[in-house]
């Protein structure tokens, strides 16, 4: 509950930092210029908040959902603000899904648990299809990064492992 607190501070600190430039400022243009990132803020403060409710629902609401959002984020920032939301919605979403493969891959039981609750195989292979290039980063980062710099061994990664590990976890 902690965490949460220092968060919302951070959160409201950062508003209020940008309120008080836009105040103090000399010039109508920089006050306008506070004015918009402040807007800006809460627009991406906004997004970031659906992307995590989205993380919680699962990707059958999401699906509905999100298309309503993307209207209503379209009509309001335009084409650059549904691709902005399209792209952080992938990012975060692929990279939740990601690690929780590399944790399977790596035989932990709660990211076992974690899939049994959310999908059946013909759904995982959906999105580990559309995720693939996010494997990938996350592989790199997470495993061939450090292995390089502390100078272990790595666990290669097999994508047909994978898909018959989940396959049997899944079925």
């Amino acid at each position: 509950m902690k965490e949460y607190r220092s968060l919302v501070f951070i959160i409201l600190s950062i508003f209020a930092i940008t309120l008080l430039g836009a105040y103090f400022s000399p010039t109508f243009q920089e006050q306008k210029t506070f004015l918009e990132l402040f807007f800006l803020m809460g627009s991406l403060l906004f997004i970031f908040s659906v992307l995590v409710i989205f993380a919680t629902i699962g990707f059958g609401s999401f699906a509905l959902y999100g298309a309503v959002f993307l209207a209503a984020v379209m009509g309001m920032y335009g084409i650059e603000g549904a691709l902005l939301v399209t792209g952080m919605t992938y990012f975060v979403w692929g990279s939740m899904f990601a690690m929780e493969v590399l944790l399977v891959y790596n035989g932990l039981k709660s990211a076992q648990e974690w899939f049994k609750q959310r999908y059946t195989f013909k759904s995982f292979k959906l999105e580990y299809k559309v995720f693939y290039p996010m494997l990938i980063v996350a592989y790199i980062f997470l495993e061939i990064i450090p292995s390089i710099f502390y100078r272990e061994s790595f666990l290669k990664f097999s994508p047909s492992k994978v898909l018959k590990a989940m396959e049997k976890l899944l079925d």
